[in-house]
């Protein structure tokens, strides 16, 4: 089918999202077409002010309103969880066991991909080890989070500094976002020592 141009380039953004292809771009573009003007409002001033108000947080990486995150600003420092991305960190936020605060490498090394260690966080997370007693890596438990974990390790263990990987408690090649509380649970406590 051949939409009016206004509404096949609505449908063109949206199907730009994750996992929205076509047909579920053109129910979302229909709902807004049907919303009240003031939903549609509402609708786009939340999308500018995510974009406005919504940046990293210059020490660990995660999505913050302020210069510092809130967890950077309360929380222990001697222990640093190290994840692939900020999504990883709500997911292990809802165990509320971790008291420490957290690392984002924004990606992991993927040779296919040519993302090298130069590429993501890496030299960041050094910077910031001074007083640190344990370093988590919790990439996800696939090839790439594997190998960026085993990388991360190399350099830390030198220091002196206790390195540890979560434990199995994720299926192999699953995402950490997608994980639920208690396996989550169980794969922070029974985390091993690299």
């Amino acid at each position: 089918m051949r939409y009016i141009e206004p509404l096949a380039r609505l449908i063109a953004e949206l199907g730009k999202l994750p996992s929205v292809g076509e047909k579920t771009a053109a129910r979302y573009a229909y709902a807004i077409l049907n919303s009240p003007d003031e939903e549609v409002e509402a609708l786009i001033d939340a999308i500018r002010a995510v974009k406005r108000d919504v940046h990293f947080c210059k020490i660990c990486g995660n999505y913050t309103e302020n210069d510092v995150c809130d967890i950077c600003a309360t929380r222990d420092k001697s222990i640093i969880c190290v994840v692939k991305e900020q999504r990883d960190i709500v997911a292990l936020e809802k165990v509320k066991d971790f008291k420490g605060v957290y690392h984002v490498l924004g990606g992991v090394i993927s040779p296919l991909e040519h993302i090298g260690p130069n590429d993501i966080r890496i030299k960041e997370l050094l910077d910031r080890l001074d007083g640190v007693e344990e370093v988590i890596l919790a990439t996800n438990p696939d090839v790439e989070g594997e190998a960026t974990a085993m990388y991360i390790a190399r350099l830390i263990k030198p220091l002196g500094i206790k390195c540890t990987r979560i434990a199995r408690g994720l299926p192999e090649g699953s995402l950490i976002e997608y994980a639920d509380e208690s396996t989550l649970s169980r794969a922070l406590s029974s985390r091993i020592e690299l």
